[in-house]
């Protein structure tokens, strides 16, 4: 068996759109499982959409989502000559010919068409005329010679075989009047002359494989194996869509989630083995295959998706988070985070990232590691440290015994906490509350004699001082 190439083929019209990456991974995973070819073809032939940003824009969300391409990226629109060379190659052989209709009579055509019921489409008038009766000034379009009878068959991998009958498919354009090739005669000039074995894309192109597959009999080439996968619904069941927040890739990756839990994610939509959940990259490389592609729409649920980040944000490493969370940290801290910082931010990781699903969480529960001092302070917080509570009394107590400990470690400084509470019959949480309040500034945060360990006895006792005089004491 010769090599297998697949291929990611999207239009520069916009950004890289989750339906369109789940299309460029299942591709990768497939070449990848075979030891085979992945290419990325531009197909930048809309000229008046096509755009040098939304170029970089897929470049940069297969990067980040982890997808390397093979070999030269290939652009379509450079490629036009070559298309019509063989758009006019059949016309030679009488494949193909000269179609002088103008645009009004093509919406007469349709026109009468629908008034028998019948599908609007070209009747194949200029099909068998004599080109002598071409009307004078008239650049004509380059249409194949479709076959009027019997059926044409898609033997599709996932969909099975599909069959259209040949009276429901006309006579297609392969070059508009003006010379320049159509997006059909494109796709199948390119994937020919790229060694395209095998096309996985959406099910929405059906109809396209079935008119490519004539041209590609009419060109006298070998057809590739085709697999059309499900599309991507709603969590309602409709086709996925901006009304349902349908992002860009680059959008996931602000919104603070994971390359590896993207890519894990995509592949559940509409693939799987057994009941496994969690699937690395490696193991997906090793298990990939279409016939493990569901035949109906996987439905986009963002709890999954944020359990499933979740789950790789433990995973991850503490020192790579802290990098990427950085940035964000930076606007806090109000200057690029010091090596001090960034080591703070990295051992206080462990705790952070245990109840975060996403990087936006992570930078948001970190946010008091690098607030410059004094912290402001939330509304519970603020009242827990009131003057004249007993959360303040008990925070001003429990800085003596801080500032008494020998080694200011997690375990001495909740011991201090414990002893403080049984002194003052008080809980254990109405000790460390008030503590956290005055460290953090609110009160939720990773275990509180950890957060002081890590932040250590200065900054602590400076912290809760601050918290005390804010609150109308002097400590």
């Amino acid at each position: 068996m010769s090599a297998i190439v697949t291929r990611f083929a999207p239009s520069p019209t916009g950004y890289l759109h989750i339906g369109g990456a789940r299309t460029a991974l299942f591709n990768w995973l497939f070449a990848r499982h075979f030891g085979g070819i992945f290419r990325l073809r531009i197909e930048d032939t809309d000229r008046q959409r096509s755009t040098e940003d939304a170029i970089q824009k897929i470049f940069e969300g297969l990067q980040w989502l982890g997808l390397d391409w093979d070999g030269e990226v290939v652009f379509q629109f450079a490629r036009a000559e070559r298309h019509a060379a063989e758009a006019r190659r059949l016309v030679a052989e009488g494949k193909a010919y000269y179609c002088y209709c103008t645009p009004d009579e093509l919406t007469r055509m349709r026109e009468e068409a629908r008034a028998q019921g019948l599908p609007p489409r070209y009747n194949g008038y200029w099909r068998d005329r004599d080109p002598a009766e071409a009307p004078a000034g008239v650049a004509p379009a380059v249409r194949l010679k479709a076959p009027r009878e019997g059926e044409t068959l898609v033997q599709d991998l996932v969909q099975g075989d599909v069959r259209f009958p040949n009276t429901e498919l006309d006579d297609m354009i392969l070059l508009r009047s003006d010379g320049t090739p159509t997006y059909m005669l494109s796709v199948v000039v390119d994937d020919h002359d790229m060694g395209i074995t095998h096309v996985i894309r959406g099910d929405d192109h059906l109809t396209n494989t079935a008119r490519q597959t004539q041209l590609y009999l009419a060109l006298g080439w070998d057809v590739p194996a085709f697999a059309h996968i499900p599309l991507i619904h709603g969590p309602d069941g409709a086709k996925l869509s901006k009304r349902h927040g349908a992002l860009g890739v680059d959008a996931y990756r602000d919104l603070g989630y994971l390359p590896e839990a993207m890519r894990n994610y995509l592949l559940r939509l509409g693939w799987g083995h057994g009941d496994e959940e969690i699937i690395s990259t490696e193991q997906a490389i090793e298990w990939f295959g279409l016939e493990n592609v569901g035949r109906s729409p996987a439905r986009f649920d963002y709890a999954k998706l944020d359990n499933l980040n979740g789950h790789y944000l433990r995973q991850a490493d503490d020192a790579r988070l802290a990098g990427l969370i950085a940035p964000k940290l930076a606007e806090t801290a109000g200057h690029a985070l010091t090596e001090a910082e960034t080591s703070l931010v990295t051992r206080a990781m462990e705790g952070l990232k245990a109840r975060a699903k996403t990087l936006v969480q992570l930078t948001e529960s970190a946010r008091f590691l690098v607030t410059p001092r004094p912290l402001p302070f939330d509304a519970k917080a603020e009242k827990l440290i009131a003057k004249g509570t007993p959360g303040h009394d008990r925070l001003s107590a429990l800085a003596d015994e801080l500032a008494a400990i020998d080694s200011f470690s997690a375990a001495q400084i909740e011991g201090a906490a414990r002893a403080l509470a049984e002194a003052t019959g008080a809980k254990l949480g109405d000790i460390a509350q008030p503590l956290r309040a005055a460290v953090t500034g609110s009160t939720v945060s990773p275990p509180i004699f950890e957060v002081a360990e890590i932040l250590g006895r200065d900054e602590t006792l400076a912290r809760i001082a601050d918290a005390l005089r804010h609150a109308g004491g002097h400590h």
